[in-house]
């Protein structure tokens, strides 16, 4: 009997080194124009999937990406201490959750994901990356042996979110409606 040969998937990971990080937002504005429509046409940073957080006293940037969506905000309220100042773990935090605004497409509150700016033909890295003239973010891929699972992809995400938030007949009833105005 043969071996079953395991699954691998490309792993891409943006690394952030935090001391490198000078708060230029260059990651912001070319993450947001990236995923602008039609592509590059606007600049606006509400749309980006990485935010920067500044902490004014001691001056540190803190470049956070997007993560996955969640239908519930988390239950745990640990703090963190650096440099003598605490913060909550929601600064933190990759989720876009029902408590926060971050990482959600302003208007109808659909959630954001890092895509790692996907695209056809691909990029060399994510916009983020190519921007980042202090090198705080950098790239790289990695393989990985995965048990096979079905992975949902943005448009799944988003209609889940609109179910969850409007109901399955509403749902159901726009899609009907916008197919007959084709």
């Amino acid at each position: 009997m043969m071996a079953e040969e395991k699954k691998t998937k490309t792993i891409k990971v943006i690394n952030i080194d935090v001391d490198k990080c000078n708060g230029c937002r260059a990651c912001e504005v070319a993450c947001s124009t990236f995923h602008a429509a039609p592509r590059y046409s606007s600049n606006y940073p509400g749309k980006s999937r990485i935010s920067v957080i500044h902490e004014p006293l001691r001056d540190i940037f803190v470049p956070v990406i997007a993560g996955k969506n969640v239908r519930a905000e988390c239950t745990s309220r640990y703090k963190y201490t650096i440099d003598g100042k605490e913060y909550d773990e929601c600064a933190f935090c990759r989720t876009s959750c029902p408590s926060r605004t971050i990482f959600k497409e302003p208007g109808s509150e659909l959630p954001f994901q890092c895509d790692m700016c996907e695209s056809d033909p691909p990029l060399e890295e994510p916009n983020c990356v190519q921007w980042c003239l202090s090198d705080a973010l950098t790239y790289r891929e990695r393989e990985e042996e995965v048990d096979e699972e079905v992975e949902l992809k943005e448009m799944e995400i988003g209609l889940e979110s609109l179910v969850d938030k409007f109901g399955f007949e509403k749902v159901v009833d726009a899609v009907v409606r916008m197919s007959r105005k084709e």
